[in-house]
């Protein structure tokens, strides 16, 4: 075929009629033809502008071979906008052009390595830069709008630019929030491989890695809490561990802890309680509910053979919960196996003004 003969007559033929889109599409495939992907483009974009959106697929695949070949020569920087196009026309295929960006990512940072003056690689740097920059901050708006999808793929795109730019991986947190806690780990242990604090910036890169670790314990908690809802206790105590060596200093971590604890070892949950009582207020609800359980579980135990043991456990029980009326039940028992019956009496008082209707 006469391709080039073909490219004049369709020429000729879109200044008599402009508007005719087919004469557009012909001229631009053989414009594909003759490897002269530019022109191509140009024709397919005309087209586009008459028809709009109808040729889209076929306009990214005419800058993706374009990318391509932009990029076999060496040049990066018009290769990343190419593959930008061409994922912004067919956004099924973005994974695809994704993986060729990462590889100018890395010629990138080869380029960068054997000639750190290169204009042309500084000039990428600084432009992948920028471009993270605004995703990031895109990101941060739809995330405060509760747009967690849009705000994630923003993330990866800064990510795509930057990749070593371990703050864009306290992103992670998304990932949390949207219950996807495998890739929320792994983006947090990330981020905080590179927020490790290098010398001349150790103040503010310590402060990062500090966020990243109590991110990273907020995020193991909530996969613990998931397991613990789907009966994986072994699984919740092991997460949980994981939160508490990242951040000893969450309170909440040793609350929760004792819950699954619990359902092997009271003492153990007793231990976390306690350590969970000297680190948040005393008048926690949830905690002195749990201590009052516990406490009346372990009197419990004791009742059959250490009856003043388990009077001392209710006693406990009741400081922590006093409205709670079987525990004064349970205490008056125990006082009348030790012969106080003072004592037991007072509890059985006590007893019926909280509950007037306990028939025993």
């Amino acid at each position: 075929f006469q391709y080039e003969e073909a490219v004049l007559c369709f020429s000729k033929a879109i200044y008599l009629q402009p508007e005719q889109t087919e004469l557009h599409v012909s001229q631009g495939e053989a414009f594909i033809q003759l490897c002269d992907f530019q022109s191509a483009a140009d024709s397919y974009n005309q087209a586009n502008f008459l028809d709009p959106g109808v040729f889209n697929a076929r306009l990214s695949f005419i800058y993706n071979m374009q990318a391509q070949c932009v990029f076999d020569r060496g040049l990066f920087l018009e290769a990343l906008d190419l593959f930008e196009k061409a994922a912004e026309l067919k956004p099924e295929a973005a994974s695809a052009f994704r993986i060729r960006t990462a590889c100018c990512l890395r010629d990138l940072r080869s380029a960068l390595e054997l000639d750190p003056e290169s204009q042309q690689a500084k000039a990428m740097q600084q432009h992948l830069k920028e471009a993270g920059e605004e995703n990031r901050q895109q990101a941060v708006i739809r995330m405060l709008s509760g747009q967690l999808q849009e705000a994630l793929c923003l993330i990866n795109a800064a990510l795509e630019s930057n990749p070593e730019n371990g703050q864009l991986y306290l992103f992670g947190t998304l990932y949390r929030r949207l219950k996807e806690f495998i890739s929320a780990i792994e983006d947090l242990i990330l981020a905080a491989e590179l927020c490790e604090p290098k010398e001349e910036e150790r103040k503010e890169s310590s402060s990062v890695l500090k966020e990243v670790q109590l991110q990273l314990a907020l995020t193991y908690n909530d996969f613990a809490v998931q397991c613990f809802s789907r009966g994986l206790y072994d699984e919740a105590l092991l997460l949980l561990n994981k939160a508490i060596k990242e951040d000893k200093n969450l309170g909440g971590l040793y609350l929760n802890r004792g819950c699954f604890f619990r359902q092997a070892d009271w003492c153990y949950a007793l231990l976390d309680y306690q350590q969970a009582e000297e680190m948040l207020s005393p008048n926690e609800p949830a905690l002195r509910l749990r201590l009052a359980v516990i406490h009346s579980t372990l009197g419990s135990f004791c009742f059959h053979e250490y009856f003043q043991d388990a009077a001392d456990m209710f006693s406990l029980a009741i400081m922590y919960n006093p409205t709670a009326s079987p525990y004064y039940e349970y205490r008056s028992k125990a006082l009348r196996r030790i012969h106080d019956l003072s004592g037991a009496r007072e509890d059985l008082i006590r007893l019926l003004i909280l509950d007037p209707d306990n028939e025993e």
